[in-house]
């Protein structure tokens, strides 16, 4: 019974070193691993948007002049 609860002690703490590492690894990368996520979340809504007006609708290949403003 006893080598049985060392071993339940010894993963323990193995968790819980591991879990500490995790955390403070990504408290110290939190903004490395923002500006990542927000590259792939960019990148994925970008390619879905281009799949759904590809098949939709025709972009022009030239535009017109700027539309000049009327300022009161």
């Amino acid at each position: 019974m006893q080598k049985i609860l060392n071993a339940l002690v010894i993963f323990n703490f193995t968790f819980a070193g591991v879990l500490t590492g995790v955390l403070v690894y990504t408290y110290v990368n939190q903004d490395k691993l923002r500006d990542e996520a927000k590259e792939r979340l960019q990148e994925i809504v970008v390619d879905s948007v281009m799949g759904v007006l590809d098949d939709s609708v025709p972009l022009p290949d030239v535009t017109g002049p700027a539309i000049p403003l009327q300022m009161p």
